[in-house]
């Protein structure tokens, strides 16, 4: 990955290279605690918070291509669980290694082919630059690649009813009785002949009953 702008050794992320003096087999262990960048995570699922703190734990090994970064991260995600919306915290464990190369140079240390002169060579590769590295984008990566893609509050969330959205882990008993629409009209009408049959039990029959009884007498 070329560079595009000058490192400024002031940010956190941002790494010194310097005391590895170009000596292949030269070991550099540092630890950093630093704030959270914004969107560390999945965006709109779960994440760091930004300002949130970031434990780095950095192996720095001098390699004859330029500097090997191995390394730890940890920090408490938050997020929502995907079933039931309710607030979750995790921890994160992030690891990463990557390879951070020297750019070409000839033997007065005078660089001769800067990084981006061959855009497929460079797509995929992380570039020293006066001797600092920009750690962010190793750790955008290792962090999403840590973090799950659902996240859920606890193993087998039993999620939202689909009828109200209560939760249903909060009362697992409930359910809604439900009626086939099919039947409706039906249930209906079995109503309508009790209802008839308890007239009747009551000596309440049909008006067109009783004149009947009339014209007999």
């Amino acid at each position: 990955m070329a560079s595009n702008a000058r490192l400024d050794h002031r940010n956190p992320l941002v790494f010194d290279t310097h005391e590895l003096g170009r000596r292949p087999g030269a070991l550099q262990r540092l630890t950093r605690t630093i704030d959270a960048p914004a969107d560390l995570g999945i965006q709109g699922v779960v994440g760091v918070p930004q300002g949130a703190p970031v434990e780095l734990e950095l192996r720095l090994e001098s390699v004859m291509e330029g500097v090997l970064v191995t390394g730890t991260a940890r920090a408490q995600a938050e997020g929502e669980c995907v079933r039931c919306l309710e607030p979750l915290g995790l921890e994160l464990e992030a690891d990463f290694q990557e390879l951070f190369t020297y750019p070409d140079a000839d033997d007065r240390g005078r660089v001769i082919a800067e990084p981006g002169d061959d855009a497929e060579d460079d797509e995929d590769r992380f570039f020293l630059e006066d001797g600092l590295f920009d750690l962010e984008p190793l750790l955008r990566d290792a962090v999403v690649l840590a973090l799950p893609m659902q996240p859920v509050c606890q193993e087998g969330c039993p999620g939202l009813c689909s009828e109200c959205g209560a939760r249903l882990a909060d009362d697992p008993d409930h359910h809604h009785d439900a009626v086939d629409i099919r039947w409706a009209a039906l249930q209906g009408l079995a109503g309508s002949l009790e209802d008839g049959e308890k007239d009747e039990m009551s000596g309440g029959a049909p008006q067109s009953a009783r004149a009947d009884e009339k014209q007999e007498k």
